[in-house]
């Protein structure tokens, strides 16, 4: 499986790392080799040594239609998943902070042109509102967002609004981490985002394909394929070694931004050391001045399954999220294929949470950046997690304990991350017990915290993490290992 001579993964230039002719190359490699059964269980083996596979590897396997084929890739995706990450999932929630934006992405209704989204930004103390909103819904994670627009949304905003969130305490509740998914900036402001304590810097390269980019982005800082593209590399040269890439699959031909995904996590894996730590599959969907019917190139239900599969034997390592775009049947699917955080009670408005009258009235998605399919609160995607034998996380302990880029990587390759995973996830989740849940989502809960607590290996942190659930219990609050 040559690749081609153009491909070089440790450039630091948007065409060589991604490298248009190797992809085309690839799919066509992939497609002559759609029925070679033998290749096929070749890279299933390579991929169950949870090491991870090539792009081209990669896609092999999506293009096999052999349906024995394709149930041992699901079957191997969540065993791995399992032995990487246990059964605990994470849960967080995105905060828009801004609808403000000067590029013309004709996706997104945040675009320059749309004259029917009213623009708000929110005021420090309208994040203090949303912020408490959140915690009283149980929620220690957010993502936050905003449009690209230096003059309402510049990087002092930003950091600001992070400070707001970290200092906002309410009853039981904090924010322990913030991800920041914003506009691709310079190093000097990356390194501004990791002294202010992020935990992940987000940012889809929404697709690979630089014609279909520049057509997708029209105007605007986001028209420019290589500073958008180049973007993980000054974030990591900016000290922000957790990151997460991600396409909006629907833009172009997954077949093209899938294998432009791998080579964007072959090219962090081989520049840096450390390679994506979370990857996203968001799909296009409805919007205000949105038809997704004006994109070809929609995925359908079981190829976007493979997908998620697919990801998970090909980057092992790496965290998976899916939003609440996808409808409760698809993501109670693609949990079991490798998903490991998902978000959970979402607004995608600006000021959808503390805003009554946009939470509930008729104009409740007047800022929405996108439909959203699952509609369900924080309590009720938690009661599901619980009856489908999830273990429900809050946890943020190696964000704060300094487990972040290669550290990460390394336990997680090593398959050592469960060992601090699985005790983390029972304190946070009853933390959530204690302070939040229901009487029918507490007893699950309860019940699933007993249980988790035997399937530690270790008797000492066994014993450890008994002790800190029974203070968790008489009011003591944030253990973690």
């Amino acid at each position: 499986m040559e690749n081609s001579r153009k491909y070089d993964p440790q450039s630091s230039r948007a065409d060589e790392f991604i490298c248009d002719a190797e992809i085309l190359d690839t799919i066509e490699y992939a497609g002559r080799h759609s029925n070679d059964k033998a290749l096929a269980e070749s890279i299933l083996a390579k991929a169950a040594e949870c090491k991870g596979l090539t792009h081209r590897e990669a896609a092999v396997l999506m293009e096999c239609d052999d349906p024995e084929i394709t149930e041992r890739i699901y079957s191997l995706a969540k065993e791995i998943k399992r032995r990487l990450y246990g059964n605990r999932i994470v849960l967080f929630a995105p905060l828009y902070l801004s609808d403000w934006c000067v590029n013309g992405c004709v996706y997104c209704p945040y675009h320059v042109m749309n004259r029917h989204i009213p623009r708000r930004k929110l005021s420090q103390e309208e994040i203090r509102r949303e912020v408490t909103a959140l915690q009283d819904m149980g929620h220690k994670r957010l993502a936050i967002e905003a449009g690209e627009d230096p003059v309402h949304n510049p990087i002092e905003y930003i950091l600001e609004s992070i400070a707001t969130i970290y200092g906002t305490h309410h009853r039981n509740g904090s924010i322990r981490r913030v991800n920041v998914n914003i506009a691709a900036t310079t190093v000097e402001n990356y390194r501004k985002l990791r002294n202010a304590g992020i935990g992940t810097y987000i940012l889809f390269q929404e697709t690979y394909n630089r014609k279909n980019y520049e057509q997708m982005h029209p105007s605007g800082p986001k028209s420019d394929y290589e500073w958008h593209t180049e973007a993980m590399d000054r974030a990591m040269q900016g000290g922000i070694d957790d990151v997460g890439i991600g396409v909006l699959f629907g833009l172009e031909t997954w077949r093209y931004d899938l294998v432009g995904l791998f080579m964007h996590a072959e090219h962090l894996e081989a520049r840096f050391g450390v390679g994506p730590h979370t990857i996203s599959v968001p799909r296009i969907c409805p919007a205000d001045d949105i038809d997704t019917k004006d994109f070809q190139n929609a995925v359908p239900d079981e190829v976007f399954c493979k997908i998620v599969a697919v990801i998970r034997l090909t980057v092992p390592y790496t965290g998976m999220i899916i939003s609440t775009r996808e409808s409760e049947k698809v993501r109670s699917r693609v949990l079991d294929l490798g998903i490991s955080q998902i978000s959970g009670g979402s607004r995608t408005s600006v000021g959808g949470y503390a805003d009554d009258r946009q939470a509930q009235g008729p104009d409740k998605d007047a800022t929405a950046q996108f439909d959203i399919s699952d509609r369900r609160t924080l309590d009720e995607v938690i009661g599901w997690l619980l009856d489908k034998g999830h273990i429900p996380s809050f946890c943020t302990a190696c964000y704060r304990e300094g487990r972040t880029g290669d550290r990460f990587m390394s336990l997680v390759k090593r398959g050592k991350i469960a060992d601090c995973c699985q005790p983390n996830a029972l304190m946070t989740l009853m933390e959530y017990l204690e302070d939040y849940a229901s009487p029918g989502t507490r007893e699950k809960g309860l019940e699933a915290v007993m249980r988790g607590l035997d399937e530690i290996k270790s008797d000492k942190v066994r014993d450890i993490t008994a002790r800190h659930i029974g203070e968790i219990r008489e009011g003591k609050r944030d253990f973690r290992f």
